[in-house]
């Protein structure tokens, strides 16, 4: 496959989850991936594993003198850099805090959450602006989440920052227009993915798996998605086959938000 062909990425929270599953997609499809993250060991582990059109580079996504040398380096060496993929973000559940609603979480959490989830992508887009203006063209997909469209009362801040994420993909898109440049900006917004951030709410305890049946008995699949299936959408929206897409957002919850069904009839 070549969807991707020739093409400069850079992933952040990419050592796992949905962003090693997104970086595995895009070497698949033939791109150079640079994964990043605050998780050095696993970020280069993952690198490892995925040869050598991958390499990995430390960024924490809250400093922007971070985002300038990351960004510098992949310009220095490689010339260009064609997509940006903001994945990194945080629930705030983390750290075993899961007071996280608005009448009771602290100004502190609030702070951290946004930080990491929107401060991060504010930065991302920005630096991905400048390095591709260079060229005229790209590609930023920001992950926002189900959360960012609904409200979620455990998880304000975390459902804040996500729609806040959503809302500053479409003015980085209008802006980019705006200015004459062929860099398109769109959402993903994946709800219930079972991946590494789930862990401190369904734990690995004899009652994971109820936890699990629990958390989506009321999705209409009725099933977790895989990182991989939100990796293939964002495929799609880095290649040329979203040339016409910007400022858009993809939903890939399982039916979440389309409403509920009614429980099958038993057999």
């Amino acid at each position: 496959m070549s969807r991707l062909a020739g093409r400069i990425a850079l992933i952040t929270g990419a050592a796992r989850g949905i962003g090693a599953a997104i970086a595995r997609a895009f070497i698949d499809e033939g791109a150079f991936v640079h994964l990043s993250d605050i998780d050095d060991a696993g970020g280069r582990a993952r690198a490892a594993e995925l040869g050598e059109r991958a390499s990995f580079r430390h960024l924490d996504v809250r400093e922007e003198s971070q985002w300038r040398e990351v960004i510098a380096g992949i310009l220095t060496e490689q010339g260009r850099l064609d997509i940006l993929v903001n994945n990194a973000g945080i629930t705030g559940f983390e750290n075993g805090d899961f007071v996280q609603d608005p009448e009771h979480a602290s100004l502190e959490a609030w702070h951290a959450v946004h930080r990491t989830n929107l401060d991060g992508v504010f930065l991302g887009c920005k630096h991905a602006i400048r390095a591709m203006r260079g060229h005229g063209s790209g590609a930023i997909v920001n992950i926002s989440s189900r959360s960012g469209l609904v409200g979620i009362p455990g998880a304000a801040a975390y459902a804040s920052s996500k729609a806040a994420v959503r809302n500053h993909t479409k003015t980085v898109a209008l802006y980019c227009a705006e200015q004459g440049l062929d860099i398109r900006c769109n959402s993903v917004h994946p709800g219930a993915i079972l991946t590494p951030m789930w862990e401190p709410v369904l734990g690995d305890g004899p009652e994971r798996q109820a936890r699990m049946r629990e958390f989506v008995r009321d999705t209409p699949m009725r099933r977790f998605g895989r990182p991989e299936e939100v990796a293939a959408a964002v495929v799609m929206l880095a290649s040329d086959e979203a040339a016409y897409m910007t400022g858009a957002e993809i939903n890939i919850d399982g039916g979440i938000l389309a409403g509920s069904v009614a429980a099958p009839e038993p057999a």
